[in-house]
């Protein structure tokens, strides 16, 4: 088994998404942080909705990436409001959180 944890996070992109690929509206992105450039984190972005990925549409986008949920590891959610420079009202975004490993035969 793998010993290498990073962290994944979740949030909704209420402006839409340029990478890796344009959205048209507000859609749920999903990472995993790793070493290097950002733009080169594997990233998993929903068609546009602001519909919370259920915990299965999760756990299918980490294995599409390559990597599944760290042992006892379980999703963690933080609120913060927008931030004012955004062109719309404040309001308040989520943001989900888990300890991931990779796969051992890497993405399916």
């Amino acid at each position: 088994m793998s010993k290498q944890i990073f962290g994944a996070q979740l949030s909704l992109r209420c402006c839409g998404t340029t990478a890796p690929e344009r959205t048209a509206g507000p859609c749920w992105q999903l990472y995993v942080a790793m070493t290097g450039l950002v733009s080169e984190w594997p990233t998993f972005t929903w068609p546009a909705s602001i519909v919370i990925p259920t915990v299965y549409q999760r756990q299918a986008a980490l294995a599409y990436l390559g990597f599944v949920l760290a042992e006892d590891a379980e999703w963690e959610w933080t609120e913060s409001t927008s931030p004012a420079y955004h062109p719309h009202p404040v309001r308040v975004s989520l943001l989900g959180a888990v300890k991931v490993r990779p796969l051992e035969n890497g993405a399916v």
